[in-house]
């Protein structure tokens, strides 16, 4: 039996520039964590770095979703994307710089596969390092991801999938919470002390919830630990997906998604959620009175296509009772601009979001933690080669 022409891919083996290994990793200065009142009121922070505007900036982002429903093409669509400085979602402007994927899961062969079918015959980005083998953040995990970064000091985000992989074993004596919050908080100490989006990507319950957030498996504090919250969930209507974002640096979002089986890519979606996950006939309505508010079913008939004026009347009175619009005593139509998920209509918007924005921060959200091993790691940087 032949050799297998790719070995497999370790983060300790993945080659580095000798010359640049001779030259020392930059000093980074342990942030200040302390100030009178005065002192924090009249200082200057710089706005985050973002590695996708809008909806992942620097700090620990979970990336929850059930199996299957596309979290690992979506991973991978944006660390191509962020490596090779293109568009995110096919629409979304990012800053290109180095990207780690721990594809921990995965085979170098599967890997190719898919971004193969990503990337469409444009050529693979050298900014995305990936990697399919990497021990768990208590047994070394930590300082080897830390010694990449240093290898790499304009690095943009690290994407860890799956995260379960990498958490370790849960320490003795500690509730299931506390064990939670420290596993996360290993991504947490490196976010901050580099100033990079950390991924994990992560699995959601069984049983669903009117709350995004309490569907993230494990106990509340996975969450509580990380800076976003990201869930993508399967839809109904014209989306294949909802990515419902929350966080501490992000504005709580829904985005409408379609993922194209063709490319195993996630595109973005015009428009708020509601015109993406309501039937046809709903949509177009939907549509057309944002463009058009107070008409009566009667106006729409000879506008809308393929929908007879009856049908519009029913399905403007059932959107009423659920909430989509509303109704004047005239019978006129309006949308309701109420409920949450026309709270969303920035979702096009995205791409105004600042593409090159104050980026190189002083890291002022650092954690006080001593960083033991995170940099400066001269005997295990040896065993890089």
């Amino acid at each position: 039996m032949s050799a297998n022409p790719i070995p497999p891919l370790h983060l300790y083996s993945v080659p580095s520039d000798t010359e640049a290994a001779l030259v020392p990793p930059p000093k980074r200065e342990r942030p200040r964590t302390a100030w009178t009142a005065d002192q924090l009121m009249a200082a200057n922070f710089p706005e985050p770095k973002w590695a996708v505007p809008g909806i992942l900036a620097e700090g620990v982002s979970l990336l929850a979703g059930p199996p299957k429903v596309g979290k690992s093409w979506l991973s991978l669509g944006l660390a191509l994307a962020v490596a090779a400085g293109g568009q995110a979602f096919d629409s979304v402007p990012v800053q290109g710089g180095p990207v780690l994927y721990l594809a921990l899961e995965d085979t170098p062969r599967r890997l190719q596969t898919r971004m193969g079918k990503l990337l469409g015959g444009q050529p693979a980005p050298a900014g995305l390092t990936l990697v399919t083998e990497c021990p768990p953040f208590p047994q070394g995990g930590t300082e080897a991801i830390a010694q990449w970064l240093d290898r790499n000091p304009d690095a943009r985000m690290v994407v860890i999938d799956v995260f379960a992989k990498m958490r370790g074993q849960a320490p003795q004596g500690v509730s299931a919470y506390d064990a939670d919050y420290v596993s996360v908080g290993y991504a947490k100490r490196l976010a901050d002390h580099y100033g990079i989006a950390v991924v994990l990507v992560h699995h959601v319950r069984k049983a669903g919830s009117d709350d995004f957030l309490t569907e993230v498996s494990g106990t509340n504090g996975i969450a509580g630990a990380a800076d976003a919250t990201l869930v993508l969930k399967r839809a109904r209507g014209q989306a294949d997906g909802i990515l419902h974002v929350t966080g501490r640096d992000v504005d709580e979002s829904e985005y409408a998604l379609s993922f194209q089986a063709a490319s195993g890519a996630w595109h973005l979606l015009d428009g708020p959620v509601s015109d993406h996950t309501v039937g046809d006939t709903r949509a177009a309505i939907l549509r057309y009175l944002r463009a058009h508010p107070g008409v009566k079913p009667k106006d729409m008939a000879g506008v809308l296509p393929q929908v007879d004026m009856d049908t519009i009347r029913r399905t403007c009175s059932r959107m009423a009772e659920a909430g989509q619009l509303t109704r004047d005593g005239g019978g006129r139509y309006y949308p309701n601009t109420e409920t949450r998920t026309e709270s969303t209509q920035q979702v096009s918007g995205l791409s105004g979001c600042p593409v090159t924005p104050s980026d190189q921060p002083e890291y002022p959200g650092q954690s006080e933690l001593e960083l033991s091993g995170l940099s400066g790691a001269d005997e295990a940087e040896g065993t890089a080669e």
